[in-house]
């Protein structure tokens, strides 16, 4: 309070302007806090509603001014209007179309078929036909010690000479039974065989017996014409169409090895 006196006295214009100040405090206090306190004493006026206005209105009800004429009376058209006569739509004369005359159907006459039996007529006589004979293996007289023996159930080949097992290979026989059992013993030796039924090659063939017009034998895996090898991984089991089949080296050390009339016993 000391910048208010100078040497005792009150200095006028600092002592102005705090209480400026001090009115503006007050009047901004008064500004922001009579809203509030009129918010909370003064209820707020009700809201307006809508009221229902209405009044009694007599409305005449309207006349009908249009006059009833007698049954009777003539009517007249006033000549400002004139009746144009109504267009009358002609339809065009009909085309005849041409009359189809349906053709005469042909009806065949079935022949008469004569039946007459005439004298020494031979009467024909059934005759049961004969199974085929299936050619047996030429016997040859073979010297030698060598032999051969095939497994079925085994699917396997033991090739001796004497009482010594030379070779034992994996073989495959012929699907459903088609090998057929007993002695036979080696009739011819080809080193590729073609097999025109199905259309294979057969490398180192070895036949053994006829089956009919056909000869079995002992074989390479087949080769098919495109080079692919026929059965290749199925050695082991009954794969072929009665043959028994070896492997490619397998059937080349036999082939080598056997003779005409070595002989060959496939049993099961």
């Amino acid at each position: 309070m000391k910048f208010l006196f100078v040497n005792g006295r009150i200095r006028i214009l600092p002592l102005l302007g705090l209480l400026l100040l001090f009115g503006i405090v007050i009047l901004a206090a008064f500004w922001f806090m009579v809203p509030m306190a009129r918010a909370y004493f003064i209820p707020p006026p009700p809201v307006p509603t809508q009221e229902y206005m209405w009044s009694y209105v007599e409305i005449p009800k309207p006349v009908n001014v249009s006059q009833v004429m007698p049954a009777g009376t003539p009517i007249s058209v006033p000549a400002s209007i004139t009746m144009e006569p109504t267009a009358t739509l002609s339809l065009p004369t009909p085309i005849p179309w041409d009359t189809l005359t349906p053709e005469p159907t042909i009806t065949e006459t079935p022949a008469q078929l004569a039946m007459e039996l005439l004298p020494d007529t031979p009467t024909p006589v059934y005759v049961e036909p004969t199974r085929p004979v299936y050619a047996e293996a030429p016997s040859y007289s073979y010297s030698g010690s060598k032999y051969i023996l095939v497994d079925i159930s085994e699917q396997h080949m033991y090739v001796y000479e004497g009482d010594v097992l030379v070779y034992s290979f994996v073989a495959s026989t012929g699907m459903n039974n088609a090998t057929r059992v007993g002695t036979f013993a080696v009739q011819s030796k080809i080193p590729n065989a073609y097999g025109s039924t199905w259309n294979i090659w057969m490398p180192n063939w070895l036949g053994i017996y006829w089956a009919g017009g056909l000869e079995n034998g002992i074989h390479a895996l087949p080769i098919l014409p495109n080079g692919a090898t026929l059965w290749e991984g199925y050695l082991g089991r009954p794969v072929s169409y009665g043959c028994v089949v070896l492997g490619t080296y397998e059937s080349r050390l036999l082939y080598d090895w056997a003779e005409i009339g070595t002989p060959v016993e496939i049993q099961w």
